[in-house]
């Protein structure tokens, strides 16, 4: 079933929101090469819990981290440990919070130096992705509305949409109804009411949209070996249009 949220709801909502979004800015200014995975996470972990939130992400179904963190070809779901960030690495983040009961989801795909200039693309393309479906998270559209918005940017670019793993509701609970996929036909799907909470991620791959499973049971990586990136924000329908809850500095620090 899916959980409409009131106003007052989703001011609460922004509180952990606006964690997420801080974090994710710390992330940007503290990634480098040389570090581990497990020093980044490590420095999310603190972060949050520095800031009175939750790590959402940590013992969630057992994953040991705090943030997903998924390099070049991982796509989502890389688990922090001892691999090295190196010059040239992309990096995917993927943060929750949960800050008096309510989630906030978001995610960032980070160039440690010079890339080439394909995957920049591939990075200035999956963010394009999101602003579209953002921009179709209209009271009054099918869901399917924001789906399409993502596909078309992405392969209209030449990238390959990810099918096996969706964007979510989210409230109280990380992963709630309806789920939110980068495809489909802008006619399907529920349509979009005020009060509702989505979670859009675009995870578009340089090559194939084929993914495969690691034998860690986490990480999902392309099916090709070419890279992937993960752009992602929690987004509240309201009578004025989508609002965006995991920017910073919306709240009162």
């Amino acid at each position: 079933m899916i959980k409409l949220k009131s106003s007052a709801e989703i001011e609460q909502m922004k509180v952990a929101g606006d964690l997420v979004g801080r974090t994710h800015d710390m992330v940007a200014e503290e990634i480098r090469p040389g570090m581990t995975t497990l020093e980044l996470d490590s420095l999310v972990e603190r972060f949050i819990r520095d800031h009175s939130g939750i790590p959402s992400f940590k013992g969630f179904r057992g994953f040991p981290g705090s943030a997903c963190i998924s390099v070049n070809d991982e796509v989502v779901h890389g688990i922090p440990g001892d691999r090295v960030l190196a010059e040239g690495d992309i990096v995917s983040v993927d943060i929750g919070a949960i800050v008096d009961g309510w989630h906030g989801d978001a995610a960032r795909t980070h160039a440690l130096g010079e890339i080439p200039a394909r995957t920049q693309e591939l990075l200035d393309i999956t963010q394009a992705a999101l602003a579209a479906g953002i921009d179709n998270a209209q009271p009054g559209n099918k869901l399917g509305r924001i789906s399409a918005a993502v596909q078309e940017t992405a392969e209209a670019a030449g990238c390959g949409v990810v099918r096996q793993l969706v964007g979510h509701g989210i409230g109280r609970e990380m992963h709630e109804e309806p789920q939110v996929p980068n495809f489909g036909s802008p006619t399907s799907g529920v349509t979009l009411k005020v009060g509702m909470v989505l979670a859009i991620e675009p995870m578009i791959n340089l090559g194939t949209p084929e993914v495969k499973t690691l034998p860690d049971g986490w990480t999902i990586v392309t099916a090709d070996g070419q890279p992937s990136a993960h752009f992602e924000h929690t987004v509240a329908i309201t009578g004025s249009g989508p609002v965006i809850t995991t920017l910073a500095c919306q709240v009162n620090a």
